[in-house]
């Protein structure tokens, strides 16, 4: 990972992302959530049978698009972070799709999502499992 910023020698790459990570789940769920709405009301409420499906699959599209479009999902953006893979370069369709792979094997089984916040908040890069998996970071972008 020597192409990533060094988290002793420049720490403000790595500044409340933690934090700011959370807050990005919480804005992207609220807006994934909205995004739900819409088939529901298509379907004149015969999508609430299939909600956790309809969810799912905005939830993966949403991410992977967002991701590979800009190197972070709205909530990302509008907390100022970004994915990097392990060469610093901004995340492609490729990418994209393992990171959101990733987390959703992460959501799915409980024990695996509490030990990736664990790693965020005590390792030097904030790395979740999936990043350490994949050699992604979250960093704060450049002003």
């Amino acid at each position: 990972m020597t192409h990533l910023p060094d988290p002793d020698s420049q720490p403000e790459f790595y500044q409340s992302v933690a934090t700011k990570r959370f807050v990005a789940w919480l804005f992207d769920i609220a807006l994934i959530s909205l995004l739900c709405i819409v088939p529901v009301f298509l379907t004149f409420g015969a999508g609430l049978f299939f909600l956790p499906l309809i969810y799912g699959v905005i939830s993966f599209v949403y991410r992977v698009v967002t991701i590979a479009n800009g190197s972070a999902t709205l909530g990302m953006r509008f907390m100022g972070i970004e994915l990097r893979d392990a060469f610093g370069a901004r995340m492609d369709m490729g990418k994209a799709v393992a990171h959101t792979a990733g987390y959703f094997v992460s959501m799915a089984f409980f024990v695996v999502q509490i030990v990736s916040v664990i790693m965020m908040l005590t390792s030097a890069r904030c790395q979740g499992l999936t990043d350490a998996f994949l050699g992604t970071v979250m960093i704060n972008q450049r002003a």
